[in-house]
């Protein structure tokens, strides 16, 4: 997994390209937990080809952790096999999520 940050106007975008496994969602956390100072997060999952639920556990860290500072949260370019798992575990009715 490959992971490309920006950050404008407080504002974080990560770009998440490969898999969301076990062995790569500790770096989503490192990424995530290195921002401050933000008061919104979008994950871009453009190039995300599958995720497991320990990525799942991250978004839903994410999601927690953005919330208690009042800030916003989304997840944008979801492909179809991946939205699918969203549908499938209710994250499509829990969080921002917009497909391709």
């Amino acid at each position: 997994m490959t992971i490309t940050k920006t950050v404008e106007n407080n504002k974080a975008v990560l770009f998440v390209e490969g898999w969301l496994d076990t062995k790569s969602a500790p770096e989503l956390r490192k990424e995530i937990d290195s921002l401050s100072g933000i008061d919104g997060l979008v994950l871009d999952f453009e190039k995300l080809e599958y995720i497991a639920s320990a990525g799942l556990r991250e978004i839903v860290s994410a999601y927690k952790k953005l919330k208690s500072m009042n800030g916003d949260f989304s997840v944008i370019h979801v492909g179809s096999e991946v939205m699918e798992v969203f549908k499938l575990t209710g994250f499509d009715q829990k969080f921002d999520i917009r497909e391709r």
